[in-house]
């Protein structure tokens, strides 16, 4: 049994772009299917679609190398990390995102600063 399921998510996508894959299969959840979507508004990655028990997510590549850098878990389920709006971290200098799952849904950094919203900070990607 998985103790940290958006972990496994975020390995699954790292491994998946470092071996120039085209495509990355991960179980089904309502979290991992919003973080999905977060990526593709962000244009991390090309498409995702979801069927019973599975997300499948398109990597985006830029000239044979992968869009996504790097990934990055904040909150484990050993140590949550909290903040609030005005203590939303910037990633890379503005050209990364951070992830969030607030009382208003999971959303990014920049939306959940715009909303004035703070929560749980999930996960870093640049």
């Amino acid at each position: 049994m998985l103790t940290d399921p958006i972990a496994d998510m975020l390995t699954r996508i790292r491994n998946a772009s470092q071996v120039l894959h085209a495509e990355v299969r991960i179980p089904k959840s309502k979290m991992k299917e919003a973080i999905a979507n977060i990526l593709k508004t962000e244009g991390y990655v090309d498409d995702y679609s979801v069927d019973e028990k599975n997300i499948t997510i398109s990597l985006k590549y830029d000239h044979g190398k992968s869009v996504i850098s790097g990934l990055k878990r904040i909150s484990t389920p050993g140590r949550r990390v909290y903040v609030n709006s005005r203590e939303i971290p910037r990633v890379q200098n503005g050209l990364g995102i951070c992830i969030l799952s607030t009382s208003s849904g999971v959303m990014d950094g920049l939306t959940a600063t715009e909303k004035k919203v703070g929560g749980e900070l999930l996960c870093a990607i640049w």
